[in-house]
Parts: structure tokens; sequence; C-alpha cells
């Protein structure tokens, strides 16, 4: 198994205050990699750097290197170029953000700007991944109305559909359950084991036990360095590093 992304020897700063040190980790193609760890340690932050996203900040600098695929992506220096990387790397954030249109436009969206196909051709790929979300039959018809009419838990769900429109090879989750109540917990997380056969998955999340169940690997992070970096069962079964050990039992 070769892998998606290749981070060595990141370091990342915010003006003066650097919030990420030497990062080294290798994530495996076609699996979930769960970045844990107290607030404020840079998970989120490595996340965002996988895609640029923290190109829009204008204190951040970084150094090292982030391969995704065969392409280093801090070597892009052209904004379409940037533009295309983050059309290759999905997206969802902790708050779902569906726009104010019908569910099929949201899904339109995206390919729309991109591709030329005919609109039956798209329509029925937004209905495919409708239904990879198991949001299709839920729906019962109403995906011409307004989307934000939908429960939070739909509305992320609709997010992921919408992300998954560009078949992106790599998809970043950014704490995609903290506001959603756990049926809709469990329902993200089961479409995240379905979608990895496909797609390689990182996900950051202060639910430790959502990392147990769903992640099979998991790096923890604290301030700014990664501790520890395994698969996920050994990482919470006996992991090498004390600090490791404290955190998972909740007397840091």
């Amino acid at each position: 198994m070769g892998a998606a992304v290749k981070i060595n020897g990141f370091r990342a700063f915010y003006g003066d205050k650097q919030v990420l040190s030497d990062v080294c980790i290798d994530i495996p193609e076609n699996s979930i990699a769960a970045f844990i760890g107290p607030s404020g340690c840079g998970k989120t932050t490595l996340l965002r750097s996988i895609n640029r996203l923290n190109d829009l900040i204008p204190s951040f600098r970084c150094s090292g290197s982030i391969v995704v695929g065969e392409q280093s992506i801090y070597d892009i220096e052209n904004s379409a170029d940037i533009g295309r990387l983050r059309q290759g790397i999905g997206m969802v954030f902790q708050q779902p953000n569906p726009l104010p249109m019908t569910v099929m436009q949201n899904l339109l969206l995206p390919v729309n700007e991109h591709y030329k196909d005919s609109q039956l051709a798209m329509e029925s790929l937004a209905e495919d991944n409708l239904r990879r979300a198991g949001l299709y039959e839920e729906l019962e018809g109403r995906i011409y109305k307004a989307a934000l009419q939908l429960s939070g838990g739909q509305q992320q769900r609709l997010c992921i559909a919408r992300a998954l429109m560009l078949d992106p090879p790599v998809m970043l989750f950014d704490e995609p359950c903290s506001a959603l109540d756990p049926i809709s917990t469990f329902k993200i997380e089961d479409l995240l084991m379905e979608i990895k056969r496909d797609h390689t998955i990182i996900i950051v999340t202060h639910n430790m036990e959502q990392a147990r169940r769903i992640a099979d690997f998991t790096a923890f992070f604290y301030q700014g360095e990664v501790v520890e970096w395994s698969d996920t069962q050994t990482l919470f079964m006996s992991p090498e590093k004390e600090l490791t050990q404290r955190y998972i039992r909740g007397v840091m």
C-alpha cells in the first residue's frame, strides 16, 4: 500500500509563533487517519496545510514538504494550480455549510464549474452520491427542496456528498461530528468507513472513541509535535510514549 500523503519535516508558523515542529508522517492510501490531541496542539493547522487553505491567512508560513499523490504541494506557485490542487482534496468542516439553494443545486455546483457533461449525467452522479451518503431514500423526493431545511446531520452528509462530486483522492474532515447527535455521528462514521474504499480520509477529532472506532492510523499531537503515530489499535492499547498514555487516560 502506497502513501497518499507524505509529510516530511513540516513546520508551520503564524507570524513569529511556531505551531508545528518537524512533523513527519506518511498516510497510506485508502485508510482513515485520525489526528488527536488537546486544543491548540496543531491538528487543524496541519489538516488545513494539506490543501493549502492556510495560505489565506496572511501571517502563515511554513517549511518542509507535503506530497499529495506525486505532487509536492508547496512547490506550486500559480494560483490557478493551487485551485486545481484543492479540487482534488475534499474538505468538510466542523459546521455543516450547505448553500442556500436546493439539495440538487448544492451537489451540481462544483461539477458545473469544472465539467461540461450533460445535465442528466450530472444529476445521475448527484443521486449516486446521495445514495452513498444514505440520503437519497431519507429525502423522499425532496432533493429539489431547500438544503437548509435538512437536519444538521443530513446537512453534514450532504456536504460530504458534495465533496464526493469531484471524486477527490484525499478528503479532509475537521471535527465533522462535533455539532451532531450520536445517531447522526454514527451515520457519518459509517459513511467514512464506506468511502475509504475509494478515498484516503484524514480526520481531526477530539473524540478519542471515534478515533478508536473508525481510524486505521492515529497521530497524537501535543504542543505542535507529533508525539506518536501508529496504527490505531497499537496507539490506544500499548502506546510507546508516556505522554500518549497520560492523554488517553485523561490525566495530563
